[in-house]
């Protein structure tokens, strides 16, 4: 019996990038709807997936008086949607030596005491594409809870948009960064199990299996990784 195949096809839908307008499948992302309409992407692309923050994208919708942000990568193009993207966000970062710090309550105000200026109007949460509470963060940052800080931002992907929609001008990824670097150095118990596996690797235990799998094609690694032995869930 002969296979048919049935092809999709989608609606178009019209979009404005760069004040021309442009119609695209209505089932592309704008990434995808860039690349569609000819752009080659050198910048502002990384993962793909919705991880790694470079194809940060700010947009409005027809009709809808709100300015929204997105990762470029992850958010469907919408029927008269006016696209601008910011693959980077600027913002000045605060120089420090991690080791001369102390994890105490004002160093967060000391690097960054413009979080002083929040004035809790959440639009950061709302422009973070991770749904990340960042005004929460923030907040821990402001009062000097440092490992509630770095636990509410650990999802953090250095985006910008909390940054780009603030009103007070805090660059809120930043304050982040500070707080998961004093907790990783000063406040989170030292895991045992790493302490004891840098002590074989610096005594040169792995040495000879690491110099192997240097040696190894890819064919063999391909073997090697689908044998390897895997803990049970």
């Amino acid at each position: 019996m002969e296979k048919t195949t049935t092809e999709v096809t989608y609606e178009k839908v019209k979009i404005i990038v760069a004040n021309t307008e442009f119609e695209v499948p209505s089932n592309l992302t704008i990434m995808k709807a860039l690349e569609y309409l000819g752009w080659r992407l050198d910048r502002g692309v990384g993962c793909r997936g919705g991880f790694c923050g470079a194809c940060s994208t700010i947009y409005r919708l027809k009709g809808d008086h709100k300015l929204y942000t997105g990762l470029s990568c992850a958010t469907k193009v919408e029927d008269g949607m006016i696209i601008a993207q910011i693959p980077i966000s600027p913002a000045n970062k605060k120089l420090y030596d991690l080791e001369s710090l102390k994890a105490v309550p004002n160093t967060m105000l000391e690097f960054y005491p413009e979080i002083a200026r929040c004035i809790s109007c959440n639009t950061c949460s709302k422009a973070c594409p991770m749904d990340i509470e960042v005004m929460d963060y923030v907040q821990a940052a402001l009062r000097g809870d440092i490992a509630l800080a770095a636990t509410l931002s650990f999802d953090c992907i250095m985006c910008g948009l909390c940054a780009t929609r603030c009103p007070a001008e805090i660059t809120q990824f930043n304050v982040g960064v500070l707080a998961r670097r004093l907790y990783g150095r000063y406040i989170q118990p030292e895991y045992k199990q790493m302490a004891k596996r840098v002590k074989e690797v610096e005594k040169g235990k792995y040495d000879a299996e690491l110099e192997k799998l240097m040696k190894t094609d890819k064919k063999g690694l391909v073997k090697l990784y689908a044998e390897r032995v895997r803990e049970k869930a």
